[in-house]
């Protein structure tokens, strides 16, 4: 099928996906509970902040950056690994083969159906922040809104092309959950969610710039709460749009490679 047809059909199945998401609310509901944690870190660290700022963060900071994190995980949240691994496990992959359009075009339509519901928990979140901190919540320069923009999608697109690239995995093996589980503790420790990542050693902060972890969450939250100046921001949008190109050039030489040796069987 060509990019072109692909790309017309494309919002039709966006349609579909949203529709899916507001007949699975109650999962999607849990799903966004189960995302609580930047609440929980923003507790700690601000009662570790209570008697003198972490960095340049003071207790303000904290509440500002864990809401800015809790919106930024509500919009770039993907879950097409475990999709993968239910049909490839029961055979129903097979299904989705015999459709006019690649599997990776309906997993990400599926998936992006979900965020206006997403939104609609976000958007309360982010004015919370807003009467909390205050402007310093949310980009005060006029540039900070593309780059947030920007930033936000950067973000799902590597969580979502990761998820395809894991969850292709389990055309290799049995099963690639375990894959997602490293993925997913490597989330934790160098995206941000559980702290800004300018409060690590500045070794490990090289680290960070270099691998995807950050460009899924942290950078969306340090260009929502004006962390960085607009060079700064530009360098790092060019290293996670970079990182997009590499997941994106990694998942799909995975998938049809992967195809080859796919056999439908379960279910």
């Amino acid at each position: 099928m060509s990019l072109r047809t692909a790309a017309r059909a494309f919002p039709t199945l966006v349609r579909i996906g949203f529709s899916e998401a507001l007949a699975y609310r109650a999962e999607l509901l849990i799903w966004v509970l189960s995302t609580t944690m930047p609440f929980i870190m923003m507790a700690l660290w601000t009662a570790v902040a209570r008697d003198a700022p972490v960095g340049r963060y003071g207790q303000e900071g904290f509440v500002g950056y864990f809401l800015a994190t809790f919106v930024v995980r509500q919009l770039t949240g993907a879950w097409a690994a475990w999709q993968i691994n239910f049909e490839v496990r029961q055979g129903t992959l097979a299904m989705r083969l015999l459709r006019p359009i690649s599997p990776i075009w309906s997993y990400a339509a599926e998936n992006l159906g979900a965020v206006p519901m997403r939104f609609l928990v976000g958007v309360p979140v982010a004015i919370i922040s807003v009467l909390v901190v205050g402007p310093d919540a949310v980009p005060r320069q006029w540039w900070g809104w593309p780059l947030l923009a920007l930033a936000l999608l950067g973000g799902w697109l590597i969580t979502f092309l990761a998820n395809v690239a894991i969850g292709t995995m389990a055309l290799y093996m049995e099963s690639s959950q375990k894959l997602m589980d490293v993925w997913l503790v490597l989330f934790f420790v160098f995206s941000g969610y559980m702290y800004p990542v300018e409060l690590l050693p500045p070794v490990m902060r090289s680290l960070v710039d270099w691998l995807p972890f950050r460009y899924q969450i942290g950078l969306g939250a340090e260009v929502m709460t004006n962390a960085h100046s607009l060079p700064t921001a530009l360098k790092l949008l060019a290293g996670q749009w970079l990182w997009v190109l590499g997941m994106g050039a990694l998942a799909v030489g995975l998938w049809r490679r992967g195809l080859r040796r796919f056999a439908a069987y379960g279910g």
